[in-house]
């Protein structure tokens, strides 16, 4: 045994050192040696039920005399005695697999979530999204009559399949659901070690359950293509109708494309993470079918073949269903755009209108002004001229020696001279002082 190496002196580790480190090891396959029986659940969850889902977990451990993990893991593998279990958390789903040896002679006879407690199987939380049963077995000499073996045990449908790591081994499945809730995976083991074993099975059940999670997307694009249709009808028909909207439809045309931009914008804000999701998870299942090392048997399609034929189609359904969602909200925003233009060009020229309308108000009010400002000389000069006048008849009654008339009419021109200047220098001053400013 290797003596337990010394901590070099070394800087203190980041805290997520060995976190990220152990990450690229998580979820490790399982070591399989035929024959095995293996029973596999895909449960899809609501995020307020992880805390009971690890709840659950541990309740199983305890019940078989082992101790769980002393905190929340996102993985789990243990051997309980009577079976294996390995529990894992993805982000959508968790998995369970329960693996036992296989003794029967039909080897999905007696699965192997049968030693599974079932009041714990009852209490699972999460609906199923996958559930499947594995059974690896022997591979007999001579080539497999492939028609006997869908007869006896997929009843008699057709089957998919081929040889897998390089010829070391043969997977065969139909990917229906049978009388027991569960599909069926039967592979034959020429010469696998149990690791690649553990890891060719692990591919086959991710192929299943990323298959069906990239699915879960075409029911929403189904639904989503008549709404598409719709709202693109309805924008063909604003678009129409601006060619030679008047100023008056301008403001009801932004107003439907407004609530129309709305609607597309709410829907693609719901169903963009599962478009890109399936994307996703399409992705995988073809990276998982490339490991999986093909090689064709006669007569029978393969995993590439299969999910090239029914998974691609319903993939790129949901593609153009994102695109065509995706250019339709461009194409509303450069429509709303372009009519928010019109709209401010609008509004400028009843501004600029409504300026020159002022502008013009304030014109005759400045001529209404001059001319009151001449009146207003008149009858400022003709009481000033009369308070003259009384003053010189004053001045000959006290015996100076004035003509009252000749006085009164030589200071007409003065007073109105003085006074048109001092109205002159009053609106001057009016004029330049500073405007008052806006607080704010």
């Amino acid at each position: 045994m290797m003596a337990a190496a010394q901590r070099l002196p070394v800087p203190a580790d980041h805290p997520l050192r060995f976190d990220l480190n152990d990450e690229v090891h998580a979820r490790p396959p399982e070591r399989l040696s035929v024959p095995t029986r293996a029973s596999f659940l895909a449960l899809v969850g609501e995020a307020g039920e992880r805390d009971h889902e690890w709840n659950h977990v541990c309740a199983l451990v305890r019940t078989h005399g082992v101790a769980p993990p002393a905190r929340p893991v996102t993985h789990l593998s243990v051997d309980l005695g009577a079976f294996r279990f390995k529990w894992e958390r993805h982000t959508e789903f968790s998995r369970y697999k329960f693996i036992v040896g296989s003794g029967a002679d039909d080897p999905f006879a007696e699965p192997a979530i049968g030693h599974v407690p079932r009041a714990w199987l009852d209490e699972m939380p999460g609906r199923t999204m996958v559930a499947a049963h594995v059974a690896l077995v022997q591979s007999e000499a001579g080539t497999p009559d492939y028609e006997a073996v869908a007869e006896r045990l997929f009843a008699g449908h057709a089957l998919i399949g081929s040889a897998i790591a390089g010829g070391a081994a043969t997977a065969l499945t139909d990917w229906r659901i049978h009388g027991d809730g569960f599909s069926r995976v039967l592979v034959h083991n020429r010469s696998m070690l149990p690791r690649q074993a553990g890891r060719m099975v692990q591919r086959l059940l991710e192929i299943d359950t990323y298959r069906v999670m990239a699915l879960l997307a075409l029911p929403v694009a189904r639904e989503l293509g008549p709404k598409l249709a719709a709202y693109e009808r309805e924008l063909a028909e604003i678009t129409a109708q601006l060619v030679g909207a008047t100023h008056a439809d301008e403001s009801q045309l932004l107003q439907r494309l407004t609530r129309l931009e709305a609607e597309i914008e709410s829907a693609e804000a719901r169903h963009h993470y599962r478009f890109t999701a399936a994307a996703a998870y399409h992705e995988l299942v073809q990276r998982r079918i490339t490991e999986l090392r093909e090689e064709r048997i006669q007569g029978l399609q393969t995993f590439q073949e299969f999910t090239d034929r029914r998974l691609a189609p319903a993939m790129n359904t949901c593609a153009s269903i994102a695109m065509r969602q995706d250019s339709l909200s461009r194409r509303v925003a450069r429509a709303t755009q372009l009519l928010s233009t019109r709209v401010d060009v609008t509004r400028e020229g009843q501004n600029q209108a409504l300026l020159e309308s002022m502008n013009r108000r304030a014109q005759l009010q400045l001529r209404l002004q001059e001319t009151v400002e001449g009146l207003s000389v008149a009858a400022v000069t003709y009481y000033i001229v009369g308070l003259v006048g009384y003053g010189a008849k004053g001045l000959k009654s006290l015996g100076v020696p004035l003509h009252v008339e000749i006085t009164t009419g030589v200071s007409i021109p003065v007073v109105a001279a003085l006074v048109a200047l001092g109205v002159r220098r009053i609106r001057r001053a009016v004029a330049a002082a500073p405007e008052p400013q806006l607080e704010g």
